[in-house]
């Protein structure tokens, strides 16, 4: 009997397809005749097909410029795509709604980690004080009082922009950033989840929920006023510390590097401080130069000496390379 190539239904067993182009060829080991047609929708593969006893005739397919061969799948006409993409919105549509309880419940279970995690990152370890955080508030504080900023919000969001959401929030969506993991698609999307939980605890603003609010703001609305209350008492914790001078301040900085100084790179830390500075070196000048506390240590010439020595090893090192090679 011969092969008859109109659909894929109709093909006998152990027939074989050769693309070409846009075109089919099937051939039958018990049939010399082919038959071709023009079908645009050909083109996904299923399982290989066993190539014995084609290649005797391959020769006399002159045609033929490629060994790919696959079996027939049935093209996808209008009206399939049509059904395909209704199927798709549809499952869009109803996909919260199926794994809403799904969604809750895991969120149970990762609520205790979630609420040691916010409390370890807004508590003050009487072992550890954060001076460093304490210098930088204090300093905020003081650029408050010299601009006649009375407004205590405002200086909330100065020290949110400046340690938990520049800081906190992105390790939180970022853990590669400290640990060896590899985050996946999923991880991302649902640390996202949770570092918006954070960012909503550190706002000042009241959340205005609705029926069409996103769920990552819905899921933790319950718990984010507790968690603005840790917010504001950190704060308030870190004010009340006692106030450190310039030179506690050195000496901290100067242990704790010593404690890490095999840990970190500080070339490239330096590097990197050292692009910033270039860049605006004109602003850096100009702010040192205005600040009496600067302008009496000779801040800015040290700035300007740092800077031009810098140049100056970057300045050999390109000596050294070009005339060393």
């Amino acid at each position: 009997s011969d092969c008859r190539g109109a659909t894929g239904q109709h093909l006998r067993s152990k027939c074989q397809l050769a693309f070409h182009s846009r075109s089919f060829r099937v051939r039958d080991s018990r049939c010399d005749r082919a038959s071709e047609s023009k079908t645009a929708g050909l083109g996904q593969v299923a399982h290989p097909v066993n190539r014995s006893g084609f290649h005797s005739r391959r020769q006399n397919t002159k045609d033929l410029d490629t060994e790919k061969y696959v079996h027939l799948v049935l093209p996808h006409d209008e009206l399939f795509e049509n059904k395909k993409s209704h199927r798709q919105s549809h499952r869009k549509k109803v996909l919260p709604e199926i794994y809403l309880t799904r969604l809750l419940s895991t969120k149970g279970t990762l609520q205790k980690f979630l609420d040691d995690l916010f409390q370890a990152i807004l508590s003050i370890p009487a072992e550890r004080p954060p001076l460093a955080i304490k210098y930088f508030f204090d300093f905020l504080e003081e650029q408050a009082d010299k601009r006649g900023i009375t407004d205590p919000d405002t200086l909330h969001i100065w020290k949110t922009n400046s340690l938990p959401l520049r800081f906190w929030v992105n390790i939180l969506k970022n853990p590669q950033f400290v640990f060896d993991i590899d985050k996946t698609d999923h991880m991302d999307a649902c640390l996202s989840v949770i570092a918006q939980a954070f960012i909503d605890a550190c706002s000042i603003s009241d959340l205005q929920l609705g029926k069409d609010s996103p769920t990552n703001k819905l899921l933790y609305a319950k718990e984010i006023p507790e968690y603005k209350k840790r917010v504001q008492c950190y704060y308030k914790q870190i004010q009340e510390m006692a106030p450190l001078s310039e030179q506690e301040m050195n000496a901290h900085l100067a242990e704790e590097s010593r404690k890490y100084r095999n840990e970190f790179n500080t070339n490239l830390a330096l590097t990197e401080i050292y692009k910033y500075a270039k860049k605006y070196r004109n602003q850096v000048v100009s702010a040192l130069e205005s600040n009496p506390t600067a302008k009496r240590t000779q801040l800015h010439h040290k700035f300007e000496q740092v800077i031009a020595l810098v140049e100056d090893n970057i300045y050999e090192c390109s000596r050294v390379r070009l005339y060393g090679s």
